[in-house]
């Protein structure tokens, strides 16, 4: 699946036996880290993102989930290693939702953003926004419009970025509204980003590094007897 991205997105709200599943496969630092986050949702929603990716990732290799390794970048993009390093992964929450993006031989990156409510979407995307994508936010037909086109572009962003392995920040500018294919400019380099369906309330984005064009499956949920 080289011009190909495999999307899940995944609901953080599972029974109580599937959580137990989605933490027997963390690592040790995995699991330290979901219990610094407390005893509520915000650990289980981390466990359950991890796991997912562990999950879906061992089944692209052919391997155990927790037999999994990555290893961060320059700006702490996870890549896997070893035998396992052409296989592409990369994970993004929020809300209710965790998406989980594979592909081989083209770096990933996915981003799903909830549509928050409130907050000042103009101010922000004239500050941090091309003029353009800016006007576009500005635009929008009432506040729940304008911050839906906010999130959007902003997963766009991030995901692009995600794919690049760099930072968000000197990215931002970057417009990507209406774009097939981006130039990120830290690391510089062409990316081709694609929007996916997503429930109400959300916006989901997809990149892959490179201009080629690509197929994306987008599956909703895991088949945990396979």
């Amino acid at each position: 699946m080289r011009d190909a991205v495999r999307v899940w997105i995944v609901p953080v709200a599972v029974p109580a036996d599937e959580l137990a599943r989605y933490r027997a496969v963390l690592d040790a630092d995995e699991r330290d880290r979901a219990a610094r986050l407390g005893a509520g949702a915000l650990r289980d929603r981390f466990t359950v993102a991890h796991g997912a990716l562990r999950v879906l990732a061992g089944r692209a290799a052919g391997a155990p989930p927790a037999a999994l390794t990555w290893h961060r970048g320059r700006y702490g993009k996870p890549a896997l290693t070893g035998p396992w390093s052409g296989l592409h992964t990369s994970l993004s929450y929020s809300g209710d939702l965790v998406a989980v993006a594979l592909s081989e031989g083209r770096p990933v990156g996915v981003d799903i953003q909830h549509v928050a409510p409130g907050g000042d979407p103009v101010s922000a995307s004239a500050r941090f926004f091309d003029p353009r994508e800016a006007r576009h936010v500005a635009a929008g037909p009432d506040p729940a419009g304008r911050a839906l086109r906010f999130t959007r572009l902003w997963a766009r962003k991030e995901a692009a970025v995600k794919a690049a392995g760099g930072r968000l920040w000197p990215n931002l500018a970057v417009p990507v509204h209406r774009a097939d294919v981006v130039e990120c400019v830290e690391p510089a380099g062409p990316h081709r980003l694609a929007d996916l369906r997503t429930p109400a309330g959300y916006a989901v984005a997809v990149a892959l590094a490179g201009d080629r064009p690509y197929a994306v499956e987008c599956h909703t949920g895991l088949d945990h007897d396979r």
